[in-house]
C-alpha cells in the first residue's frame, strides 16, 4: 500500500529542486499577495480553486502580468490571443481580466469533460486541456481506448499523451502531432507548486 499512495503523491517530487523551492519561496513573497484576492475573487466565480489557479498561473508566468511568450501567448494565464478574445478579455496584459479569464477557461475544460470521471483525475485532464488543447486530449483519450488503457486515468494518460509525438500514433489522430509529453511535466509540476503554494490561502 506505501508503494501506491508514493506513486499516486509523491512520483511527482522527483522534478522540484531546491533552486525552483527557493525561487517559488521567495515569490510567494514578492508577488502573490498582489494577486491573492484575484484569485479568491475567481475562485468564487467558477468554482476552480484558488490555489489551483495561483499554481496555473505561477507555471505559466511566475506570476508576472507582463509575461510574453516566443510563441504569442501573454500575460499573468499565458492566453492567446484567440482563447483571449472568446473569454471577452481585451487586454491580456491586466491581471484581474487575465486571471478571470484563465480560471473560466480552466473551468469550461473540466466542465466539458464527462461528469463520470473521479477528481483529482478530472482536474488534471483539465490542466491537460488547457496546455494543449481539447482536441489533442481528446485524441490522447481515444487512443487510450484503442490501447486498452483507461482514459479517465491520469495515470494512464500520463503514458498515453507522450504517444501523440510518436509517428507510430499520431497520424491516425484527428489533430495529428502534439508534443503530449509536455502536458504530462506541467501538471507535475503545477501540483508540485499547489503544494507549496496552498499554505498561503489557508
Amino acid at each position: 500500500a506505501i508503494g501506491y499512495i508514493e506513486s499516486r503523491y509523491y512520483a511527482y517530487i522527483g522534478e522540484f529542486d531546491f533552486v525552483d523551492l527557493r525561487a517559488l519561496n521567495r515569490r510567494i513573497d514578492e508577488r502573490l499577495p498582489n494577486f491573492i484576492d484575484r484569485f479568491a475573487e475567481a475562485e468564487t466565480t467558477t468554482g476552480m480553486p484558488a490555489d489551483l489557479l495561483a499554481a496555473l498561473s505561477y507555471q505559466e508566468s511566475h506570476w508576472d502580468p507582463a509575461a510574453v511568450s516566443p510563441t504569442g501567448v501573454r500575460g499573468i494565464m499565458m492566453l492567446t490571443r484567440n482563447t483571449a478574445e472568446s473569454l471577452g478579455v481585451m487586454d491580456r496584459l491586466d491581471p484581474v481580466a487575465a486571471i478571470d479569464g484563465g480560471a473560466r477557461y480552466l473551468a469550461d475544460r473540466h466542465r466539458r469533460l464527462p461528469e463520470t470521471i473521479p477528481e483529482p483525475d478530472r482536474t488534471f485532464l483539465a490542466l491537460a486541456s488547457y496546455n494543449i488543447g481539447r482536441g489533442h486530449l481528446l485524441d490522447a483519450r481515444q487512443l487510450a481506448r484503442e490501447l486498452g488503457k483507461n482514459p479517465d486515468s491520469w495515470d494512464d494518460m500520463k503514458e498515453v499523451l507522450p504517444l501523440k509525438a510518436d509517428k507510430r500514433y499520431y497520424p491516425s489522430t484527428r489533430y495529428g502531432y502534439a508534443r503530449g509529453y509536455e502536458p504530462v511535466h506541467y501538471v507535475q509540476r503545477i501540483r508540485n507548486y499547489r503544494d507549496v503554494i496552498s499554505s498561503a490561502f489557508d
